[in-house]
């Protein structure tokens, strides 16, 4: 996967979806991330759980709290998170460029 980072208080974290991001997630909200309301909160609650997943799996210090991290952030850095992931995943090896993966 592509390396994706987001840019809080000026300095650039590794943030990713993981396993550890969607227990993460899980443990923060009670929901599962299948069960995201596609709301700012969710979207939030989640980018903050990519973030602290891949900085803990990349080594890298990151002790903001979920309310620190929500108001360091603005609602475009989550649509430009949500873009680069649709991004990645769409130029994922196997892809023809039409979201289809290819066997």
């Amino acid at each position: 996967m592509k390396n994706i980072e987001i840019v809080v208080n000026g300095k650039a974290y590794p943030c990713r979806q993981t396993m550890g991001a969607m227990l993460r997630f899980k443990r923060e909200t009670g929901k599962e991330v299948t069960e995201m309301s596609g709301g700012l909160s969710d979207a939030c609650a989640y980018l903050y759980c990519c973030t602290v997943s891949a900085c803990k799996a990349d080594g890298v210090e990151f002790s903001m709290s979920l309310m620190e991290f929500a108001d360091s952030i603005a609602p475009d850095d989550v649509g430009g998170w949500v873009e680069a992931v649709n991004a990645t995943a769409a130029n994922a090896p196997g892809d023809d460029g039409d979201g289809e993966k290819k066997s």
